[in-house]
């Protein structure tokens, strides 16, 4: 991406049982407003690191070359290291376009994000303020279109079973909440199964309980990332 000097922050990240809110993945949500006859055309769309992030300002400027300013702004975080944000005024005053956009994504709590606001000038200038509500009215109205996800991280706790067993077993943790992810049948059956950091102990309990002391404690099988509707 080619841009101007664009600002970026960074911010570590707990890597313990992380809980992102995200826009659904998939299409752009899209927005347009018109100001004192300028054209003001908001994509918003989820990109989960930079290059995915350029990827969606870069396909703006393919759709609207003749736009006279391609604004940006965008946040990510990075499993283990630090969120990104960054954002460019493309040719805007400075500070008028790009941080007033990345203050309203702050502001919405989301992140794995990207704004992209192109405009059309109308011949009307808008002035220093004019210019900043401009920006930040555009991502705020078209933040209202998109659809939030809640992204979790997980630990994987593997428990094995009995064949004879396993049937039983499974329904019941299903219908104590546990979320099974995946079920390996062999001379045993094991369950991987998704867990909080302090979960684990409990598992084990249940598992205990459930197979009369049976059962061995759970293993160590990664960890898993899925997406819920927030």
């Amino acid at each position: 991406m080619t841009t101007e000097p664009s600002t970026s922050t960074e911010a570590t990240q707990n890597q313990r049982d992380i809980e992102l809110i995200v826009p659904a993945d998939g299409d752009i949500v899209t927005n347009e407003i018109e100001i004192k006859k300028s054209r003001f055309i908001t994509w918003i769309a989820r990109a989960d690191d930079e290059d995915s992030a350029r990827e969606v300002i870069n396909l703006a400027k393919a759709e609207y070359p003749d736009a006279r300013h391609h604004c940006s702004a965008y946040i990510h975080e990075v499993v283990g290291g630090n969120r990104v944000e960054r954002s460019s005024d493309d040719g805007e005053p400075g500070g008028t376009a790009g941080r007033p956009m990345l203050d309203v994504l702050q502001g919405s709590g989301m992140t794995n994000v990207t704004a992209v606001v192109i405009r059309y000038f109308g011949g009307i200038k808008l002035g220093t303020g004019g210019l900043v509500r401009a920006y930040s009215d555009s991502v705020s109205e078209c933040l209202e279109k998109v659809t939030r996800m809640r992204r979790v991280q997980r630990a994987l706790r593997v428990v094995s079973v009995s064949a004879a067993d396993a049937g039983r077993i499974e329904a019941e943790l299903r219908a104590r909440g546990y979320e099974i992810v995946e079920t390996r049948w062999g001379q045993h059956v094991e369950f991987s199964i998704a867990v909080t950091a302090d979960g684990i102990a409990q598992l084990d309990g249940e598992m205990q309980a459930l197979t009369k002391g049976a059962s061995e404690p759970s293993t160590d099988g990664g960890e898993i990332w899925w997406e819920l509707r927030a």
